[in-house]
């Protein structure tokens, strides 16, 4: 994939929470991640990220995951869309992470709010593009994915000693 892959990143936030990042920011994690995934994208793709508050999150993590609970991330992707003409651009889908949720999970673990951000959006976007977590070994893959992307940009590795 060339370096000047430039996706279209639909920014929306939804909440009040002065932990989110700013919008250049978010859109940077989540090419960050597409260009680290190893996957081939065309030429126009596009994604949305929205950020919300926990009543929204919660209510599509039950509608779509029947978990009754707030979270910090969900993706939701788009597939492929047949009879889209070939000049349209390919849309990967949307990530949704909830600010409340990133805020008190960075406390809670003693991390910086903005690294926590840049590992719940890189999560969330590799999960947009097929990465799952579902079994040992897919958990193994994902997570040492992440843990590079982030170091490449002199973050530590998220999960720390619990792997």
């Amino acid at each position: 994939m060339s370096q000047d892959f430039a996706p279209v990143v639909d920014v929306q936030i939804a909440c009040n929470n002065n932990d989110v990042l700013p919008p250049a920011e978010i859109e940077a994690w989540v090419v960050r991640a597409l260009l680290a995934s190893g996957q081939e994208f065309a030429a126009r793709t596009e994604l949305s990220v929205r950020v919300v508050d926990t009543g929204e999150i919660q209510a599509l993590n039950r509608d779509y995951r029947q978990q009754d609970k707030p979270t910090n991330v969900l993706s939701f992707p788009a597939g492929p869309l047949a009879g889209l003409p070939a000049e349209e651009a390919t849309v990967l889908g949307d990530i949704v992470v909830c600010a409340d949720v990133v805020s008190r999970e960075a406390a809670e673990q003693g991390k910086p709010v903005a690294d926590h951000w840049a590992h719940m959006l890189v999560h969330g976007t590799l999960h947009l593009v097929g990465f799952d977590h579902g079994n040992a070994s897919d958990a193994a893959e994902m997570e040492e994915l992440e843990t590079t992307i982030l170091g490449q940009y002199g973050l530590r590795d998220p999960y720390g000693e619990s792997r």
